[in-house]
């Protein structure tokens, strides 16, 4: 009992010496004469789990405040060693390959069961869709055209610190093939120096408005500073589904892409979109992973 009672003294010593940052470091406590003691593993252990447990019953929440029929799942971490981005066979240009252009893609090469969300312009700026993705934990990319943008710079501030990479859709949205070079050049680098002006960084993804482009575009792109080009395999909105492929499945590593767009262009709300994305992925085996931690 005596011994029993001198380890429930030196584990309290231990717990208060760890809560209160006594200990020498995050591990040890050193009673008073005596050697350090190792915190228990299981007690770190425990309190990892009790983490994961917290983040699963909040995600879980949120799937149900969101009105999702199923928890999203968490994508894997992310890759150590990213995958070899090539074009995709049938959408090179003349001389892409020699000239080591931007890749042009639709899928990312993984083995895993992840897709990536991307969604383009910035038409709509509906502050419920900011909150529903940042409850639900759930990464995408923003592809942005200015003369939508400048409405409300500051929204997609807040997207940004969200934690959303914004990249390049070009200033005003051309079909950039009618246009020459130097046009074309000025769309995309204008675009990027708003980018940078407005949101500090300087985007390495572009992509090109109706994923149409021909060689001066990429090779705009290239002299502007961006290194990828994605564009998509399948295609969201609130009331449907499109696929590039004849199978019409989604694949492990395709870009779905959506836009920024509410009830005067679709019959729904983004939010909606984002319930049938999800819905139909999840049910599927995928998780949503971040793009950016790929390329």
């Amino acid at each position: 009992m005596r011994r029993l009672g001198a380890r429930t003294g030196l584990a309290a010593l231990a717990l208060a010496a760890l809560a209160s940052g006594c200990g020498k470091d995050s591990d040890t406590v050193e009673p008073a004469g005596g050697q350090p003691l190792q915190a228990p593993p299981a007690r770190a252990l425990d309190s990892y789990a009790e983490k994961l447990r917290a983040a699963q019953a909040a995600r879980a929440a949120a799937a149900k405040r969101w009105g999702l029929k199923k928890v999203p799942l968490a994508a894997p971490p992310p890759p150590a060693k990213k995958p070899r981005i090539t074009t995709r066979d049938g959408f090179e240009v003349d001389g892409h390959e020699r000239l080591d252009l931007p890749p042009v893609f639709t899928t990312v090469p993984v083995e895993e069961k992840v897709v990536f969300l991307t969604i383009d312009d910035g038409a709509e700026k509906d502050p419920e869709f900011l909150r529903m993705m940042t409850e639900l934990k759930v990464p995408y990319s923003a592809f942005l055209s200015d003369y939508l943008v400048e409405e409300d710079y500051g929204y997609f501030k807040d997207m940004q610190k969200r934690g959303v990479a914004l990249h390049n859709h070009t200033l005003r949205h051309p079909y950039l093939p009618a246009l020459s070079h130097a046009r074309q050049k000025r769309e995309i680098c204008g675009m990027q120096d708003v980018i940078e002006k407005r949101y500090g960084t300087r985007p390495a993804l572009f992509r090109p408005p109706y994923g149409n482009y021909d060689k001066a575009t990429l090779r705009a792109a290239k002299s502007c500073g961006i290194t990828h080009v994605p564009l998509w395999n399948e295609e969201v909105f609130a009331d449907r589904w499109e696929y590039r492929e004849w199978d019409r499945k989604i694949h492990p590593g395709d870009i779905v892409l959506s836009h920024f767009r509410g009830r005067e262009d679709w019959d729904g709300t983004m939010r909606d979109m984002i319930r049938r994305f999800l819905d139909k992925v999840t049910a599927e085996g995928y998780a949503v992973a971040r793009l950016e931690d790929y390329l």
